[in-house]
């Protein structure tokens, strides 16, 4: 009898369970393995890259085994079966079943595309006063993180921009008296996370537009039916959420459909809003098959949407695809530099991502970003409902285009700051005054927040000072602005001009709260959001600030909740608790 090592491979999932094999070589292949106690392994995640030759391997659907192996020698087993592209090691929740033997949990295999980033550093105020950035109005990193928990596992790192979990949620704003199309609020008060710190708030919220003031909508679906999308909670769940989108549509407006695979194609002729039953018949007889030219597509797709342009309308392509793009244009900045053109020319681009195994988030971020566009996640039908229905204005009805935020902090009072999320976002300062550098766009009713961890001169500094610098430039300040904590100037374009329009105000330290309980129920819902988010990723800022303690405050500031959006946040603060106790560090 000789012990050996039996190997199934998964093309989308990768599992591996720790167990010996007793196998008489004579006949291999009618022994089962055998499960007994070993030590606890980690799980390594395999991201493979199948060639032509490898189909029956792919098509696969069993779990891997293998012996309890260190992670060297299960790279070196499975090298002679696939081309490894990473090797990342995981480990996974584990639980002891009542024989003492452990059950290492499936782990899914990652061969999704996300940009990565380091969280913001903390700035000494003497040194960088200055804090540049582009507001941000994508939601699609919440429902995306809140579909991997939902799967039971944890999000990797990268999926996680704490900007969009905070921004997922909309706040009430008390106006400031600007003459921007938008409010903007600034609170400040104690940090929930840091006894040593506090929170400042700065909130921009755009004014709804009642859906008969509405602009009309010249719409392109641009939808993807390569092979990629052959899936339930792809093709099938994209289908049922431009169905919700048509149905809030009018005669005023127009729609037009392309597809895209290897090739693209017309599908449906602009039709007006209001002709449902041929839109809808049009995206029931849609199906899947095929590689993915998305840079065809999106050619053809701007051409429809000139030919129905609409002078003085909201002229938008909205593409809803995994992102998968495989074939045609392999240059992305060629493909951006063309949906820049267009958007010079009033042609906007929304993304819509669906699915799951290869989804590009990085591109479609980009391409939202690029496009003058927003970028959601649609992980069901509710959320379908939620950015198509609910949110429609904010969706497809811009009302500021080029909007960023320079945030000068006083010496005076302010010693450190860190700006929580928005890493993607930064700009240079003097890009701040340039108006031909792109920022965000705001859509009706859209509310944006930024929130930054500040220390004020006497409390805990997290950066020691430095041994020869100078403080005498800052001795200086005129004491009239010794009571400013720090200077907001928020700068945008109308929707029609190419010129910038410059509003500022100062956040003045009597306004600051020295009580948590009495900030506002949204200051606290949302540091629950900025505390969840870091804590997926690392939680380096966090000290011992845990999953309990952000349910906890986020519950207490649940407020008005007339969609169930942050009930489902606890519930979700609660799975991940729970799925992060299970495991091993």
């Amino acid at each position: 009898m000789k012990k050996s090592t039996a190997i199934f491979l998964s093309s989308t999932v990768l599992t591996l369970t720790a167990c010996n094999m007793t196998v008489d070589e004579n006949n291999r292949q009618s022994q089962q393995p055998v499960s007994t106690p070993v030590p606890s392994i980690p799980v390594i995640a395999i991201e493979e890259e199948f060639s032509d030759s490898d189909s029956e391997i792919k098509q696969q659907s069993e779990p891997v085994l293998l012996a309890p192996l260190v992670k060297k020698e299960v790279a070196r087993m499975v090298t002679d079966q696939v081309k490894i592209k990473a090797v990342t090691a995981m480990v996974s929740g584990m639980s002891i079943a009542s024989n003492d033997s452990y059950r290492i949990a499936r782990e899914s295999v990652i061969r999704e595309k996300y940009a990565h980033y380091e969280d913001n550093g903390i700035k000494v105020v003497r040194e960088s006063p200055v804090s540049t950035f582009s507001i941000d109005v994508d939601t699609g990193a919440y429902s995306n993180v809140r579909r991997v928990i939902n799967s039971g596992s944890l999000p990797v790192k990268d999926m996680v921009r704490a900007e969009e979990m905070i921004n997922y949620f909309s706040y009430d704003t008390k106006p400031l008296q600007t003459d921007a199309p938008f409010a903007v609020f600034t609170e400040v008060g104690p940090t929930p996370w840091n006894e040593g710190s506090h929170l400042m708030r700065v909130s921009v919220k755009a004014s709804a537009i009642p859906k008969a003031e509405m602009k009309a909508n010249n719409l392109v679906f641009l939808i993807d039916v390569s092979g990629s999308m052959q899936s339930p909670n792809k093709l099938g769940l994209l289908k049922k959420s431009l169905k919700l989108l048509t149905r809030q549509l009018d005669k005023n407006d127009k729609v037009s459909i392309v597809v895209y695979a290897g090739a693209s194609g017309m599908v449906l002729e602009p039709v007006a809003g209001n002709e449902q039953m041929k839109i809808e018949q049009a995206l029931q007889k849609l199906q899947a098959g095929g590689s993915t030219n998305g840079a065809s597509g999106i050619r053809l797709a701007y051409q429809a949407a000139k030919q129905a342009f609409i002078e003085g309308g909201n002229n938008r392509v909205i593409l809803a695809t995994d992102g998968d793009f495989n074939v045609g244009t392999v240059d992305h900045n060629a493909l951006l530099d063309l949906i820049e053109e267009k958007r010079k020319q009033g042609v906007f681009l929304t993304t819509l991502g669906f699915g799951q195994g290869n989804y590009n988030d990085h591109l479609m971020e980009q391409i939202a970003d690029h496009g003058n566009g927003n970028y959601a996640y649609i992980d069901n039908l509710m959320e379908a409902k939620k950015v198509l229905v609910d949110e429609i204005g904010s969706t497809l009805e811009t009302v500021a285009k080029d909007v960023k935020i320079q945030v000068e902090f006083n010496p005076a009072v302010v010693s450190e700051y860190r700006l929580v999320g928005y890493e993607n976002r930064q700009l240079a300062r003097e890009d701040f005054n340039n108006d031909k550098v792109d920022a965000g766009e705001i859509g009706a009713g859209h509310s944006v927040m930024a929130l930054y961890e500040i220390s004020l001169n006497g409390e805990k500094k997290a950066i020691e000072p430095l041994r020869y610098a100078q403080d005498t430039a800052y001795s200086r300040i005129d004491q009239g602005l010794a009571g400013e904590i720090a200077h907001v100037r928020l700068r945008y374009k109308p929707v029609n001009s190419d010129k910038s329009i410059l509003s500022s105000f100062p956040v003045e330290l009597k306004s600051m709260k020295k009580q948590l309980v009495n900030t506002s129920e949204d200051y606290r819902f949302a540091s629950a959001v900025a505390a969840y988010a870091q804590k997926l990723r690392g939680g380096k800022h966090l000290d011992d600030y845990g999953y309990q303690q952000i349910e906890k405050l986020a519950g207490e500031a649940r407020g008005k909740d007339s969609h169930g959006l942050r009930s489902n946040f606890l519930q979700m603060v609660g799975l991940t608790r729970s799925l992060d106790s299970a495991t091993v560090n």
